[in-house]
């Protein structure tokens, strides 16, 4: 079985942020993330679901010219593989194996704030 790969992008835009991007059938299903990837069991922090985007995306560092979408400095903050522990329309929970970022994190649809507004959260180490 071959491993679904993740990556953090720090995105260095008219706003910063960071791009969550899970491999899931062909593409890479996106989010930003204002504020990064919580560090800590329980933290929560909105994720913004984004347009998915191609694997090759997944390497990409440099910097995205003046004029194009999402323009300035892009780099990868950390990457890895993950495993799938659920993934529905509402609730993905998957657990990370990269340098920076390991163990379980939860993503969950927070339809209150809109339709593409999600709470991540990293989930306690059991």
């Amino acid at each position: 079985m071959i491993a679904n790969k993740f990556v953090l992008h720090e995105h260095f835009s008219q706003h910063h942020h960071f791009d969550f991007r899970l491999e899931r059938d062909g593409v890479l299903k996106s989010w930003a993330v204002p504020k990064g990837l919580p560090g800590t069991p329980g933290e929560r922090r909105l994720a913004i679901e984004v347009e998915d985007h191609p694997l090759s995306y997944g390497d990409f560092e440099g910097t995205i010219p003046e004029g194009e979408y999402g323009a300035g400095k892009v780099r990868i903050a950390d990457a890895g593989t993950y495993d799938s522990l659920a993934w529905t329309s509402d609730r993905i929970e998957v657990v990370l194996h990269g340098r920076e970022f390991s163990g379980k994190y939860v993503l969950i649809r927070f339809r209150k704030a809109g339709e593409k507004n999600w709470i991540i959260l990293k989930g306690k180490e059991n």
